[in-house]
């Protein structure tokens, strides 16, 4: 009877599992759908209207998010003033190059 039990348990979450992960299927499927459904009739009033079908897209700029990422993470930074320790360096003149020729005749 204890073994009977186990199997029907068994079979109830395995039957549970595969529900859930229909209804999570079906779910996809619908916002999938209701999306392209959205951009369709976007697209088709564009066309009515003569303009170009624009892409939906999400701009991002990426050194800006790289700069604020990095900001956050330095210990001690601060925004509004700039930090006061100025190293010196050593200012070379890069204009005496000696292993290119001039190409201008």
């Amino acid at each position: 009877m204890n073994n009977f039990v186990k199997q029907v348990m068994r079979w109830v979450l395995r039957l549970g599992l595969l529900a859930a992960a229909l209804i999570f299927l079906a779910s996809l499927l619908f916002a999938a759908s209701l999306v392209l459904v959205l951009w369709l009739m976007r697209a088709l009033w564009a066309k009515l209207t003569g303009q170009p079908v624009q892409p939906w897209v999400f701009k991002m700029n990426r050194a800006d998010l790289w700069q604020r990422a990095y900001r956050a993470k330095t210990p001690g930074a601060s925004r509004s003033k700039p930090p006061m320790d100025v190293i010196d360096a050593e200012v070379t003149d890069v204009t005496d190059v000696t292993d290119v020729s001039d190409k201008r005749r």
